[in-house]
């Protein structure tokens, strides 16, 4: 019998690798600070949809339940929370190593105790000023149901008593307004070398006597804490709501998710503790972490730039591409030749000033593309209602379930309808995940059309951090499919399977991507079997699907050459039948490795393909996505030379193994890091062609 490790696990194993880069003393102080911030928003979101997935499957027949989770949800529960509890303390550990190297650069985090009586008078007034207008005192009774605690909240915790009065203490709780007032309140210092931050709920904690002056409390305790909970929510079946009515209501029910996980801070007033366990309804099987003074680190990411010893690396910067660089339109560029773009080596912009483009364009009729994560400010929606205000058409297929940002998505619904867009809303019960755009004009008669295919959001704020790829191209059989994929999210009642059947050049989900990738497996396994050369080589975010997995274990028992570059879950494990090792790496680096990328070596021919999709069962068969096959032969050696780079990698490259050990990459070579090597080699391209 074929084994897996269990996604959840192997998830876990991916932050296990960016808690690794917050310990790595070798990373900027800045960025440690930073990775401590995305492993702890990245726990959230794990005890928010997978830790809540595991407990309600615990309702589920358990068959049905290993076959999804590929092990008992009670015995992955259990694994979870004991990883999670080391994993917590070696985030604590990191988090004091990383305050002492601050302070030798005196920067220091100051707590109420610690405050000179000029930053006391600071603290006041600041608190007088700024904050106290978005703070609301609740006071606790045993006989009153505890007010609805937002997730994504800090909360102080406060027991107060009167000195003289010892047997009565009496319990508040405040949400600390990070959103209005930011989480770091910058002190003013004697000495101008030194900075100190005070936390916007010691802020709160200092002025206590005088929130609750009227009350005659003298003695306080104040503790953070935050309460993680199930963000899975229902549509409901009322045909006389429309979608977006639907997904705002649910929305709305996610306020009633069952509480996943309580983090205190250890030092809490332990009757307060057990208070809040009570009204929360938390049971010895759910996750209770006492913890360290801070939570609610994913603030962390956006720490004050307070660090005056770092100075960015020119590799850590974006150029344009050479063939945008002699001030030809994009548009005139890409309707003679494809180009790739390759984030964040390339600049964003070039996605913007096309968009731009078209939309004062005068032939230009129509432009339609994909939405699934905007940036807040997003240029990308500046340059569509231009196109509007132009006279285009301009269709947005805009996915209002992308996790976490329905709400957004909703508010970008309303403003793009209100500015003269047409929005679509996707699909039934099919989340478009594809990353498309396709631009008509006409021209003496003529219709040309043009456009682009991603992995990556259109979104200039990631686009500055995840590394993607995304084709430029005219190619007319893209388009072809990609005005296919359109025709099917403007009659939403469709059948998928049906509508894009007839898709040549792209490979689509569901189905049709999934047969092609066990197509091509299969051609490899042909060959391996014939003693003929036989190579797959698979960038993704996540391999989880079963059915996928089982196709590699095939591979490699056939002696067909696999190797993999896994950033995140990755569910298979070496077996003893295999002729040759899956070679298997995860990169994890100041760049968030984002792309989906296939090759296949094919008989000499090298099929390769740039994908929206993750192997996971969820993207291959119940979410639209798209991949292009790559077929210029300079972007076809280009996208193969970046992926041997990223395998050459022996510093920020970890080997994934059944143990998940995480252990890096080492050999006798020089030392070589994949993202800055990837830097060097587009930009001597860039160098090169602006030589010629």
């Amino acid at each position: 019998m074929p084994q897996f490790n269990p996604r959840d696990i192997t998830w876990l194993g991916f932050n296990a690798r960016v808690l690794q880069e917050a310990m790595d003393e070798t990373v900027p102080l800045h960025l440690r600070i930073r990775f401590l911030g995305i492993f702890s928003n990245n726990l959230d979101e794990f005890f928010r949809v997978r830790v809540a997935g595991l407990k309600r499957a615990l309702e589920l027949k358990e068959k049905l339940a290993v076959d999804t989770f590929f092990e008992r949800p009670q015995k992955i529960l259990d694994k979870i929370n004991k990883i999670v509890i080391a994993q917590q303390e070696d985030f604590d550990k990191t988090w004091k190593k990383i305050q002492e190297e601050m302070a030798e650069q005196k920067i220091f985090i100051k707590t109420p105790k610690k405050l000179t009586e000029k930053q006391k008078d600071f603290a006041r007034k600041y608190f007088d000023e700024e904050v106290e207008s978005n703070v609301i005192p609740i006071l606790l009774h045993d006989n009153v149901p505890l007010p609805y605690l937002r997730e994504k909240s800090l909360y102080l915790g406060i027991a107060m008593r009167r000195k003289d009065w010892q047997y009565t203490t009496k319990f508040a709780i405040i949400e600390v307004p990070a959103k209005s007032n930011g989480r770091f309140v910058i002190l003013p210092t004697e000495n101008n070398d030194e900075t100190d931050i005070m936390l916007l709920e010691d802020v709160i904690a200092f002025n206590l006597p005088h929130i609750f002056s009227y009350f005659g409390y003298d003695e306080f305790k104040a503790n953070a804490f935050k309460v993680t909970k199930d963000a899975e929510f229902d549509l409901d079946n009322d045909i006389r709501t429309s979608y977006a009515e639907k997904i705002e209501k649910g929305i709305k029910s996610r306020r009633k998710g069952k509480p996943t996980r309580f983090v205190f801070d250890k030092d809490m007033d332990k009757s307060l503790v057990e208070f809040l366990i009570k009204k929360l309804d938390l049971s010895k099987k759910d996750s209770i972490i006492p913890g360290q003074k801070i939570h609610n680190f994913r603030h962390f990411m956006d720490f004050p730039d307070v660090f005056k010893e770092y100075k960015k690396p020119i590799e850590r910067t974006s150029f344009p591409h050479p063939e945008f660089d002699n001030q030809d339109r994009i548009t005139d560029v890409i309707t003679k030749k494809d180009v790739l773009l390759t984030f964040p080596y390339h600049t964003f912009n070039h996605v913007i000033d096309l968009l731009r483009e078209a939309a004062m364009d005068p032939d230009v009729k129509s432009i339609q593309l994909t939405a699934y994560r905007l940036a807040s400010n997003s240029k990308i929606v500046n340059a569509l209602i231009n196109a509007v205000r132009n006279g285009k058409e301009v269709t947005v297929m805009l996915e209002l379930r992308a996790r976490f940002d329905e709400e957004a998505n909703l508010e970008w619904k309303e403003r793009l309808e209100l500015d003269g867009v047409k929005v679509l809303v996707g699909l039934p019960n099919k989340k478009v995940h594809a990353k498309l755009c396709v631009i008509k004009k006409r021209v003496n008669n003529k219709t040309i059309q043009y456009g682009f295919v991603s992995t990556g959001n259109l979104n200039e704020k990631t686009a500055k951090i995840y590394v993607d790829h995304l084709l430029m191209t005219s190619n007319r059989a893209i388009m072809a499919d990609i005005n296919k994929v359109f025709n099917l999210f403007r009659k939403p009642k469709l059948d998928p399977v049906v509508e894009l059947k007839s898709c040549k050049n792209l490979l689509t989900c569901p189905q049709f991507m999934r047969d092609k990738i066990v197509w091509h497996i299969d051609k490899e396994i042909e060959e391996a079997k014939a003693g003929r050369k036989s190579e797959i080589i698979i960038k993704v975010n996540s391999l989880s699907d079963k059915g996928l997995i089982k196709k590699l274990y095939d591979a490699a028992e056939a002696g067909v050459t696999i190797k993999m570059i896994v950033r995140g879950i990755y569910c298979a494990i070496e077996q003893k039948t295999f002729k040759k090792k899956i070679h298997a790496i995860s990169i994890v680096d100041e760049y968030l490795e984002h792309a989906r990328v296939m090759y296949f070596y094919n008989k000499g021919s090298e099929d390769i393909y740039i994908s929206s999709a993750d192997w996971m069962t969820r993207n291959l068969d119940y979410r639209i996505e798209a991949a292009a096959k790559i077929t210029n032969k300079s972007l076809k050696k280009e996208l193969k030379d970046l992926l041997e780079l990223q395998l050459k990698g022996n510093v920020k490259a970890r080997i994934l193994d059944e143990n998940l050990s995480n252990k890096y990459v080492k050999n006798d070579k020089k030392p070589f890091r994949s993202q800055i090597e990837t830097y060097n080699f587009l930009k001597k391209k860039a160098v090169e062609n602006n030589e010629q």
